[in-house]
């Protein structure tokens, strides 16, 4: 694919980010894929309050970046505090459909997207949203694949139907060996809900590898969807 139309791809960031601090986070991917790929960064509507948040410890008490945008999340599992834990159970969840409408408008607005990469709790995202648009619920969807870092099932039982069909859509599934965050089986339990996942298991812990040591399973992954 020539430089001038790389795929475009839609990125998701973590709790207690936003579209411009997950940006700078993922610096050494965008260079990686340089030419192959435009990222294309959304920020999450839910504003995180100041608190300790279990999701994401190394980064509860720091203030927010100076990026101009606040914490955000994409939906509380603690409806009351306002919070979020990717391994509290809870029987309903707050904010999910203000995050699925800021990736329709996204998609409106912004689109044509070739794909869609989520991060932590943007990848459990970005896998509800694969179920959604496989089911046929979401018109406004297109994606041909997706890319998810360090993801995990929701435990919220309101969000269980996502999970009832196997997604055929064709996935990358990156994860790491040390993640204290998203421990590596809450990733590998995610995978049962596709058909046939792609996998990269790095050794480092919460973040999106980008090592060289990594583009070759970046490179052909997408490459099955250049034109």
């Amino acid at each position: 694919m020539s430089a001038k139309n790389p795929l475009r791809v839609l990125c998701l960031h973590g709790y207690r980010q936003n579209a411009v601090s997950f940006r700078e986070k993922t610096g050494a991917l965008r260079k990686l894929l340089k030419n192959r790929v435009d990222l294309v960064y959304v920020t999450a509507p839910l504003e995180v309050p100041s608190q300790i948040d279990a999701d994401n410890p190394q980064e509860s008490g720091k203030p927010p970046a100076p990026s101009g945008e606040s914490p955000r999340g994409w939906w509380f599992s603690d409806t009351e505090q306002r919070s979020f834990n990717a391994g509290q159970e809870c029987e309903a969840s707050l904010g999910l459909e203000e995050s699925v409408e800021v990736v329709r408008s996204a998609v409106r607005e912004q689109g044509p997207f070739e794909g869609i990469l989520g991060f932590s709790q943007g990848a459990a995202l970005v896998a509800m949203l694969l179920a959604m648009q496989e089911q046929g619920h979401e018109p406004d969807l297109a994606f041909r694949f997706a890319v998810i870092v360090s993801g995990f099932r929701s435990a919220c039982a309101q969000h269980a139907r996502f999970y009832s069909d196997p997604v055929v859509m064709p996935t990358l599934h990156v994860f790491g060996e040390e993640d204290a965050v998203i421990p590596i089986h809450m990733s590998r339990d995610l995978l049962t809900v596709f058909k046939e996942p792609t996998i990269l298991t790095h050794t480092g812990g919460h973040f999106v590898p980008a090592a060289s040591a990594h583009k070759p399973v970046y490179l052909n992954f997408i490459q099955r969807f250049q034109k």
